[in-house]
């Protein structure tokens, strides 16, 4: 039996301390880095400018290749069809989030009353003579076009509900000046949406609703309540649809009856199954063939998934988890109520809607036709999506650090400029 030898035991501890306290420098130098970063008076802006362009392009990217054998076959051999109606879509969003970044909040507030009510006119128009959809009727046709009013609806509830909340921002304390109006208001549109069947849009109504409240002060013991009531009128309406019921029934295992309300869910599952860790490439997805209904649209995660792998689905998750970490430290920095309450309101409905959409796909809710926010095809979804975050862009660059950093950084170049 040997042993080690004393002095070559003495020597290698220093030379382990070393290398410990080597990585915990560098560790802390890379923290501190990061620190800095965040700490910047412009950080949120271009987080949230950088992650919206970002879902964009895959989103853009994930249409062409997700659609293109479902365009080939409904557009006469087209096969990018689809994705230039969006990529139309886009380039009018674009300017449409330019302009709302740009618009001054007087404006915006001037207008939420107006919206409220066209929104409110718009579902009932949808309800009384709206396009169903797959037994849901939340489609209007305007001439050539149709599109669906619920999307314009969210934004202008959470404008609508914010505007009060301001105006009220010093009578919050009592909960009857936290529920009128702003409560009957968006149950009146939830009404109006189930009407249509809708169930998905009504639970992204309910949560913006709950969240707004949350935001406001209201007691948590009134959450309990909510949550109850909601559960109970969730069910109610699930038991109105054999599809529904038949979706929910079959959620936590679609193989039991794959070939039936299993279909989605489950080729949604072998989609994502056989895209291991960096995928199968992009445009080389099977289940895009017709075994995947809706794989532009609500199901696109899953091609996404098997095309870019495990991988390319971290990376859409982590980006909306950035737009929420920059949207909300604009909302929490902000003294501005309208600001705080808008910025969180859109928080809950892009971020809630996609949490919902993947829980979705990977089979950890049932399917409820919800698009992916900023990536599924849609121009009723994508303008008012862009809409929004140009508001919560426009905050960003708005805020007092924020405008002296870009004041400063304009007369830096015109500085440059002049002297050449």
């Amino acid at each position: 039996m040997t042993t080690a030898n004393p002095e070559e035991t003495a020597g290698a501890a220093p030379e382990r301390l070393s290398l410990r306290s080597w990585i915990g420098a560098v560790a802390g130098e890379r923290l501190r880095t990061l620190n800095e970063a965040l700490a910047r008076p412009l950080t949120s802006y271009y987080l949230l400018v950088g992650t919206t362009v970002l879902l964009l392009v895959i989103g853009l990217i994930m249409v062409m290749s997700a659609s293109s054998v479902y365009a080939y076959i409904h557009y006469d051999g087209h096969s990018y069809a689809v994705v230039k109606k969006q990529l139309m879509w886009v380039t009018l969003g674009a300017p449409v989030a330019f302009i709302a970044s740009r618009i001054s909040q007087r404006w915006v507030r001037r207008l939420v009353w107006p919206g409220f009510i066209l929104s409110l006119g718009l579902l009932v128009m949808t309800a009384k003579m709206g396009v169903s959809v797959y037994g849901n009727k939340n489609w209007l046709a305007l001439g050539p076009i149709q599109i669906q009013p619920s999307e314009i609806a969210k934004l202008a509830l959470i404008l609508w509900a914010a505007h009060i909340f301001a105006m009220k921002e010093r009578r919050l304390h009592s909960v009857h000046a936290m529920v009128m109006p702003v409560v009957p208001g968006i149950l009146l549109a939830t009404g109006l949406v189930l009407i249509g069947h809708d169930l998905g849009t009504s639970l992204i109504f309910g949560a913006i609703l709950l969240g707004l409240l949350w935001v406001a002060g209201l007691p948590l013991r009134y959450f309990t309540v909510a949550s109850l009531v909601v559960g109970t009128a969730a069910v109610f309406f699930v038991g109105t649809s054999h599809e529904r019921l038949a979706r929910i029934e079959n959620f936590l295992d679609p193989f039991k009856d794959l070939q039936g309300a299993g279909w989605q869910a489950g080729h949604g599952l072998y989609a994502l199954s056989s895209g291991s860790w960096f995928g199968q490439g992009i445009g080389a997805s099977q289940q895009k063939w017709g075994d995947l209904p809706e794989a532009h649209t609500d199901f696109i995660f899953a091609v996404l998934g098997e095309e870019l792998g495990l991988v390319g689905t971290l990376l859409v998750v982590t980006l909306f988890l950035v737009l929420a970490f920059a949207a909300i430290r604009v909302a929490r920095q902000t003294r501005d109520p309208f600001v705080r309450y808008v910025t969180f309101g859109v928080v809950i409905w892009l971020v809630g809607q996609a949490i919902i959409n993947i829980g979705m796909v990977l089979a950890f809710l049932p399917v409820i036709g919800l698009p992916l926010p900023l990536v599924s095809y849609g121009g009723s979804a994508l303008l008012p999506s862009l809409a929004a975050l140009g508001l919560v862009i426009g905050f960003a660059r708005r805020e007092p650090e924020a405008a002296l950093a870009l004041a400063q950084r304009k007369r830096s170049r015109s500085t440059g400029l002049s002297a050449r």
